[in-house]
């Protein structure tokens, strides 16, 4: 594991950091540069309001991205690299028909971000631990480019994985 974080703080961060909504505001700004001022509800149509407000602040709140005034909402450093990851991961699972050969970009984020969690968490990735969730041996092995992604950009950045924790109850 990541020796900086808990268990729970992992978990957390990964389960932000999986949300569909934010996978594809990151990806959608990383893929075709700022959105415009106001310009989410069109590039996002088929999102709610509620979704659209909901990756935003948390894209904000991580430092994934900024607002710059007539330029729009662009991607930091922290969330470039982010999506260095989601590319990464995306790769890896489509290589390996990872959940399934018909997934999509997203759930291949989000599943693959998980596994890797998994395995950052036992600080393994070909032990017989994860078997029976790897397509193949190969697919363990290639699993290591992901999973050192991950663990550099937790490292480089524990302010956004803190900050992806729930808020204790008052």
């Amino acid at each position: 594991m990541t020796s900086s974080f808990t268990t729970a703080e992992l978990r957390d961060a990964v389960t932000t950091l999986s949300s569909p909504p934010l996978i594809r505001l990151v990806t959608e700004i990383d893929d075709n540069g700022p959105i415009p001022p106001r310009g989410t509800a069109r590039t996002f149509a088929d999102l709610s309001v509620h979704q659209l407000r909901q990756a935003t602040d948390m894209a904000r709140t991580l430092a994934l991205v900024r607002g710059r005034p007539g330029a729009g909402l662009g991607l930091t450093p922290t969330g470039a690299e982010l999506a260095d990851i989601y590319d990464a991961c995306a790769r890896w699972a489509r290589r390996h028909a990872y959940p399934t050969g018909a997934s999509d970009f997203t759930s291949r984020v989000q599943h693959t971000l998980s596994l890797v969690a998994t395995t950052l968490q036992h600080d393994t990735v070909g032990s017989s631990l994860f078997a029976d969730q790897l397509p193949s041996a190969q697919a363990g092995a290639d699993l290591t480019g992901p999973r050192e992604l991950l663990r550099q950009w937790l490292n480089a950045y524990p302010q956004a994985v803190r900050r992806a924790a729930p808020e204790p109850a008052a």
